[in-house]
């Protein structure tokens, strides 16, 4: 018998993906091995676990019942080898196929691992390209070589059109092509946030969790309330959610923070895109339906399909096209540790205590969380690069390298030279104080610059600029805070660093 075993990993759970696209029920094997390195080259957040563990044991089981032979090696079994390598090797042993398929990986890791594998395995293995993916390594590659993927903006604008997302004829919808300015509102005082759904966890999920509490105890994160989906059902039901009830207002208060509501308008499904149980394409096609139907405005359902055919297409793109020497740069030279309140969430700063708890609580925050709070900081601190991409790769349930890398390394630290963003995103306490309520009862005060009682934001911006004045002033799009710089009398220059020198020299 012509036996073929068909390697699915973690952040593969799609029916129709291309490693199972022919595949022979009547004689072929699934393999799906839950791998202790993977869980541990990162002190993942103990949900993030529990939620790829839970997603992975519900696969096999509707693979099973369609009748597909599944070889599943759980953490826990007797023998099991604890890599990707190992298990595929006595998997190999055990079914003797005459080949290996697998689809690429979405990890420079793991992809280097696969490419040992025809070397030291004795059958073939077939690594097939991934196709969930609008743009593929190759039209990548032509779009770059075309000038076409210097810059997100004209990267999405082709993938429109290629698509035809949002298009009337060679025309976007609207009008425009990109309605950002109009997404940027803060949250009225009154406004009705919309409760959201979550999944209570059967017993196959309740014994993941149980799972994860005795074996990753000590990493970080609250296990419980846990509601994520974990199966193909419940991921589509709160992709309903999304659009029927929370879309509408995405696109007005995307940028908004408030304390105590950790999910306000967004989607939440970036997990369940990232590991498979949605497809990219069905998510967009959903959200242009609800603007043609007329249940969203162009403003929601623009900025929505923005992040997933724009951002997420490219820095897919942008990740394979510059891997491995990409991560390694590190353009503003920061070298400083991570401070520990990324991990503990105890500061007297209400805006990074409210963010680290929210990412402590549900393994997720929204992404100006992420980039103008949490981000924000680290790159303002001088944080080294690789500290802080380590913490997001680790503390958020839907990242994985591949996604996670550009946008900490390019967005949040400008590592890369202006590569990914023409400029670093740096600001003030005035930003966090406009787009959220987190200033509030702060022990700091956003309105005060500098000594006591400043808000550590503020003397931290311009210390930033400061200590990167050589490497940055030439920026066009820093212009305007370089001219002030410049007239600011020394005097005051050095209050400014010292006050931000004995801040950091203050942090845990």
């Amino acid at each position: 018998m012509n036996r073929h075993l068909r390697f699915v990993l973690g952040d593969q759970l799609t029916r129709g993906v291309s490693s199972l696209a022919d595949l022979d029920p009547a004689r072929d094997i699934v393999l799906m091995v839950e791998v202790e390195a993977e869980a541990r080259y990162v002190p993942h957040h103990k949900q993030k676990i529990a939620f790829l563990l839970a997603a992975m044991r519900h696969f096999a089981k509707a693979l099973r019942a369609e009748g597909i032979r599944v070889d599943y090696v759980r953490l826990n079994e007797a023998g099991n080898t604890q890599s990707f390598t190992g298990e595929l090797a006595r998997a190999v042993a055990r079914h003797a196929p005459a080949s290996v398929i697998v689809t690429e990986p979405g990890e420079w890791r793991v992809r280097e691992m696969m490419a040992d594998w025809a070397e030291t395995l004795p059958v073939p293995v077939h690594i097939r390209e991934d196709d969930r993916f609008f743009c593929s390594h190759a039209e990548f590659a032509a779009l770059g070589r075309a000038r076409k993927t210097g810059r997100m903006e004209f990267f999405y604008r082709e993938m429109r059109r290629r698509t035809g997302l949002l298009m009337r004829g060679d025309a976007p919808e609207g009008g425009q092509w990109n309605f950002d300015p109009e997404n940027r509102r803060s949250l009225p005082r009154g406004l009705r946030v919309p409760s959201r759904r979550r999944f209570t966890p059967d017993a196959l999920t309740r014994e993941v969790i149980d799972l994860v509490a005795a074996r990753f105890g000590g990493h970080f994160g609250d296990l419980e309330p846990f509601g994520w989906a974990v199966t193909r059902a419940d991921a589509l039901r709160a992709l309903d959610h999304f659009i029927e009830d929370t879309l509408p207002g995405f696109g007005d208060y995307q940028d908004a923070m408030k304390a105590g509501e950790d999910f306000l308008f967004h989607s939440l499904i970036s997990p369940y895109l990232n590991c498979g149980l949605l497809t990219a394409r069905e998510v967009c096609a959903r959200a242009e339906e609800a603007f043609r139907s007329g249940a969203a405005p162009i403003n929601a359902v623009e900025g929505f399909i923005r992040q997933i055919l724009g951002w997420r297409e490219f820095v897919r793109g942008l990740y394979w096209a510059e891997m491995p020497g990409y991560a390694g740069s590190n353009h503003l030279g920061a070298t400083g540790d991570l401070p520990a309140m990324y991990w503990t969430g105890d500061t007297p700063m209400r805006c990074m205590a409210e963010c680290i708890g929210a990412t402590r609580r549900h393994a997720y925050a929204h992404h100006i969380q992420r980039l103008m709070v949490t981000g924000n900081f680290a790159l303002l601190a001088g944080v080294a690069p690789a500290q802080i991409e380590q913490w997001y790769l680790a503390v958020y349930a839907d990242a994985f390298e591949w996604v996670e890398l550009p946008n900490v390394h390019g967005m949040v630290m400008h590592a890369d030279g202006g590569r990914l963003g023409s400029k670093p995103y740096a600001a003030s306490g005035a930003y966090i104080d406009r787009m959220s309520d987190y200033c509030k009862g702060c022990a700091f005060d956003p309105k005060i610059k500098r000594g006591p009682g400043a808000c550590p934001f503020n003397y931290l911006y311009w210390n930033f600029l400061i200590e990167n004045e050589t490497v940055l002033s030439a920026n066009p799009r820093l212009a305007m805070p370089y001219r002030t710089l410049a007239r600011m009398p020394a005097a005051q220059r050095t209050e400014i660093v010292a006050d931000a020198t004995a801040f950091l020299a203050g942090l845990p």
